[in-house]
C-alpha cells in the first residue's frame, strides 16, 4: 500500500472542499482506495489529505496528475495558495488500543 500525503494552504476551505468534491484528477479512476482529510485545530485554512493506493507507483502516478493537470489550473484548484507539499509514504506499523 502507498499513501500520497498532500499538505496545502487554502484561502477558503469551503471553496477548496467544493473543488475537491468535483474530483478534477479522477481519484477513483487513478486507483485511490480511500482518502482522509485533516485540518489543524489552530489553522482552518491549512489542509492535509491522505490518499491511499494499492502501491506507491500508483500514488506517484496520481501525484503527477495533480502536478500537471489539477494544480496549475485556477478553475480546478481555485482555493490553493502556494505550492503543496507532498510525500509518498508506506505504512510500516500500525496498532490499535
Amino acid at each position: 500500500m502507498g499513501t500520497l500525503r498532500v499538505e496545502l494552504q487554502v484561502r477558503d476551505y469551503d471553496l477548496w472542499r467544493t473543488a475537491f468534491t468535483r474530483d478534477a484528477g479522477g481519484r477513483q479512476r487513478a486507483g485511490v482506495r480511500r482518502y482522509r482529510i485533516f485540518r489543524p485545530v489552530d489553522d482552518p485554512n491549512y489542509v492535509m489529505v491522505d490518499l491511499d493506493f494499492d502501491s506507491a507507483k500508483e500514488a506517484q502516478g496520481f501525484l503527477e496528475i495533480l502536478r500537471t493537470q489539477v494544480w496549475p489550473s485556477p478553475e480546478k484548484a481555485p482555493a490553493k495558495t502556494g505550492t503543496p507539499t507532498t510525500r509518498i509514504v508506506e505504512l510500516v506499523e500500525s496498532h490499535e488500543y
